[in-house]
């Protein structure tokens, strides 16, 4: 098996999503033994935003280190485990919440594909980019 980041580029539509991880220096935590929960945006997801806010966040290390740390969990979080929590911590630092009505959104963006499993955790594929309070505020 792949860990989260050899996994993420072997799907091929995380190049964003990659590329991102890449700059902000988190490459070595998601390959790290850790066990890990994702919530990943897809290039489409990442073609949403600006073009300009994209560009911004890849400058802003340090915006862009909280952005993408929002989007993990720690622990193996798969689909049935998500069914049942309302929220979960993220490695950001803020909560992130979980519905279950008509399907599993994070923070009203819907999860498109659960448990690609990797070897130190587990990726949930997400429609939009999930942004943390304090960011969206700045």
């Amino acid at each position: 098996m792949a860990d989260i980041i050899e996994t993420a580029v072997n799907a091929g539509n995380f190049t964003t999503l990659v590329k991102a991880i890449e700059s902000a220096d988190l490459v070595e935590i998601l390959k790290s033994e850790g066990s890990y929960t994702v919530f990943a945006p897809t290039d489409e997801a990442f073609s949403k935003l600006p073009k300009e806010t994209l560009d911004n966040l890849l400058q802003d290390i340090t915006k862009l280190k909280r952005i993408l740390t929002y989007h993990v969990v720690f622990g193996d979080v798969r689909e049935e485990d998500l069914k049942q929590i309302k929220e979960a911590a993220t490695v950001e630092g803020s909560i992130v919440v979980i519905e279950n009505n008509n399907g599993i959104k994070v923070n009203d963006i819907k999860v498109l594909q659960t448990d690609i499993i990797a070897d130190n955790g587990v990726i949930h594929v997400i429609e939009g980019v999930l942004i943390p309070a304090l960011v969206a505020a700045e």
